[in-house]
């Protein structure tokens, strides 16, 4: 990775102070070729960025070139005027106050924060959220203290108004900033691309283990790509990267949504992409897509109240399926064998969503999971049924989730029908990694969901392909950067 730090005038930063490359926004305007053939981080240190002025024009012309640039031109414009940032102040002020505490009481009049870097410990909670809202190498924030401490105004803070002690803390920073973290220590060749792998280390059923993410950085590293997994507290560092690959189970209303669409707003290749995530986690949706698109699923009622409820015993008969829209590893899918089981089962359900969906009971004795990226499938694999249950994972022993076994396949072993289904199924949500759950039953086949964030374990998915799922997957990446 390359970084390079763009600075109004020669010896506005002391080029002894980081081993990175120092050129002026001047010599960056006016020589193009400059990084030819090259994709590296601009940190952009000019000390003005008002509208059309250089500062301002080489982080345009960067993003033209396709470098990665902080700050951005949105971010400039963002912080000129007040009335463009203003929204984000209550959450900024928030975390500002809960900082009192730990400063033992006062504010300062302003603060320096560089790189998301408070000057101290007792900054950090703040720091991090200004940075999260305005990606800069360093920023002014002005403070109006009081019983309830008021942020009177955020601006950028040039070199050339720092301290002596400030230069040092900000190379400090950025040092911080620019480093790897979990790199190997061991020698090896520069890598053309840097990947982040966002995960959660505590994660009871994530949807890769973290020797199957190893198993993926070494098929990376051959490929000239380098895996670093991130976890939720580095949103900070995401544009430090190349492309985000999310093995965390996903969720609207939580960090890896805030993940995604801060990877997409960097012009960054995700895996998942914000749309597939809002698509997918809503079963409603998934079922009335995949009708409008002929793609078969279960005979469904919609269940918006109480009065659905026996039009879905009389057209589903019983046993059926009942579904909260938004779930995950078969949480909030429940089966009811009587009408008294359906309505209790609803009643209690309806309280926190508004809408649930029935559906006729299939039983089999495995799903069918075809994994599908980019349009085409990358893998097959049968996932069998909890002991003595019904579903693959079986949440109602205590403890631990028990989970049923699998058998793989390649995809030359598996039925053409099952492909084509499951690819048509995919497509219509994206053209990301899909895990399209599918019943075969003697009646037909069903697409019972699309998952976007589909298992992916060395020795299991991809045992029928072996390592071509992982190299595929970083193709998949690499397409896009290079497009």
């Amino acid at each position: 990775m390359t970084w390079v730090i763009l600075t109004g005038r020669k010896g506005d930063l002391d080029e002894t102070a980081t081993p990175y490359k120092i050129i002026t926004n001047r010599d960056y305007l006016t020589h193009p070729s400059l990084f030819r053939g090259q994709l590296p981080k601009i940190i952009n240190l000019s000390s003005s960025y008002a509208y059309q002025s250089r500062g301002y024009y080489a982080s345009l012309l960067a993003s033209s070139r396709g470098h990665r640039v902080i700050p951005s031109v949105e971010t400039m414009i963002d912080l000129s005027a007040r009335k463009l940032y203003e929204n984000s102040l209550p959450e900024l002020e928030q975390a500002l106050n809960r900082c009192r505490a730990e400063l033992g009481g006062a504010f300062p009049s302003s603060v320096g924060v560089f790189f998301g870097i408070g000057p101290s410990k007792a900054w950090e909670r703040f720091a991090r959220l200004l940075f999260d809202w305005f990606r800069a190498p360093a920023l002014e924030v002005s403070i109006k203290d009081g019983d309830w401490a008021t942020i009177t105004r955020i601006g950028f803070r040039p070199l050339a108004r720092m301290s002596a002690e400030e230069k040092e803390r900000f190379t400090a920073c950025l040092e911080t900033y620019t480093s790897r973290q979990w790199r190997d220590g061991k020698t090896r060749a520069a890598a053309r691309y840097s990947f982040a792998t966002l995960v959660d280390p505590k994660e009871e059923l994530p949807p890769s283990s973290i020797a199957s993410l190893k198993h993926w950085s070494r098929v990376a590293a051959r490929m000239g790509v380098e895996v670093e997994p991130i976890t939720r507290k580095d949103l900070p560092r995401l544009a430090n990267f190349d492309a985000l690959f999310i093995r965390e189970t996903t969720s609207i209303s939580n960090h890896t949504y805030r993940f995604a669409r801060r990877a997409q707003q960097e012009g960054m290749p995700v895996i998942d992409d914000p749309l597939s995530m809002i698509r997918c986690t809503n079963k409603v949706y998934l079922n009335e897509l995949m009708a409008a698109n002929n793609v078969p699923v279960p005979p469904t009622v919609m269940i918006a109240g109480p009065g659905d409820l026996e039009k879905a015993a009389e057209q589903l008969g019983f046993p059926l399926v009942l579904k909260i829209p938004d779930s995950s590893f078969s949480r909030g899918v429940k089966k009811a064998s009587t009408l008294d089981e359906l309505r209790a089962l609803a009643t209690k359900w309806l309280e926190d969503s508004d809408l649930l969906i029935a559906q006729k009971f299939l039983p089999t004795e495995f799903d069918w999971r075809i994994g599908v990226l980019g349009g085409e499938p990358l893998f097959a694999v049968h996932y069998l049924m909890a002991k003595k249950h019904w579903q693959i994972v079986n949440h109602e022993r205590g403890g631990k989730p028990d989970e049923g076994g699998f058998r793989s396949f390649t995809l030359a072993e598996t039925p053409k029908e099952v492909i084509d289904i499951a690819v048509r199924a995919a497509r219509c949500i994206g053209d990301g990694l899909y895990g399209v759950d599918i019943k075969e039953t003697p009646d037909g086949i069903y697409v019972i969901e699309v998952n976007d964030n589909p298992n992916l374990d060395h020795g299991c998915e991809d045992a029928g392909e072996k390592d071509a799922v992982w190299t595929k997957l970083t193709q998949w990446f690499i397409d896009r950067l290079e497009r």
